[in-house]
């Protein structure tokens, strides 16, 4: 399981409880974080409460620390259109950095899962392998049953998001994902994989061609809907769960 933070301190107890009702097997999981540009203690909370973990019987935990030199400028908010191209920019490069710091040969699946995901079934994670697709998404809302929070998860050029598609059936075909919680088998990410920390795709058909519908100006996808593009690109569907709902604060 990997997760980037930034300023998350009070998230970390929380977080470790959620992770060790877990129901799977408790010995074949590990945590990696990354903490960047925080000015909370975060890396230290988060120390404070992943010995939980290694005392309840998980393979490894760490945590590693990487600064970007980003705050979001005072008075805008984190979803300022002028802001989204770098701030974009630094998340994918903290997961980037957090991915190649965690990425060993054991590993066999990476579970991307960010902190403020606040509740999910205990066998979450068998659910999602059961169903052995490489790229993996379930459906993040802030209430159950209603509409889709992780808006980076889209088909048709951005236009149907997974609330869209819960007639289309249990298992839907996705173009872009969102990193709230995303399952993706350890292979694809050796093969090449990445978080894009550039604009991808310009030429690709899958892309969105409308800045109301990016909400920025610039044209191509970044981050986690620069992976879902890149994926397609590669020969790699990701897949999306309309009814497995998570849900976020």
């Amino acid at each position: 399981m990997l997760t980037p933070a930034k300023n998350a301190a009070h998230e970390a107890p929380g977080f470790v409880d959620r992770l060790l009702a877990l129901t799977y097997p408790r010995e074949r999981l590990s945590l990696g974080m990354l903490v960047s540009d925080s000015d909370d203690g975060t890396a230290d909370a988060f120390r404070r409460e992943t010995h939980r973990l290694v005392d309840g019987g998980w393979h490894a935990v760490d945590i590693w620390q990487r600064d970007f030199g980003y705050r979001i400028p005072e008075g805008l908010p984190r979803w300022a259109p002028e802001i989204q191209l770098e701030r974009r920019r630094i998340l994918a490069l903290s997961r980037n950095h957090l991915l190649f710091n965690a990425l060993t040969p054991a590993i066999d699946w990476v579970l991307w899962v960010d902190v403020d995901v606040v509740e999910y079934q205990p066998d979450i994670i068998e659910l999602l392998l059961a169903l052995g697709r490489d790229i993996l998404q379930p459906h993040c809302v802030t209430e159950w049953g209603g509409p889709t929070f992780d808006l980076n998860a889209w088909r048709d050029h951005g236009r149907l998001h997974l609330d869209d598609l819960r007639d289309e059936g249990f298992l839907v075909p996705l173009d872009a994902v969102g990193g709230t919680m995303l399952l993706v088998r350890a292979d694809c990410h050796r093969d090449g994989l990445i978080w894009p920390a550039f604009r991808y795709g310009l030429a690709n058909p899958r892309v969105r061609t409308d800045p109301a519908q990016i909400g920025r100006p610039e044209l191509g996808e970044i981050e986690t809907e620069g992976l879902g593009v890149m994926a397609h690109d590669m020969g790699i569907t990701p897949w999306g769960l309309p009814h497995v709902e998570i849900r976020h604060r």
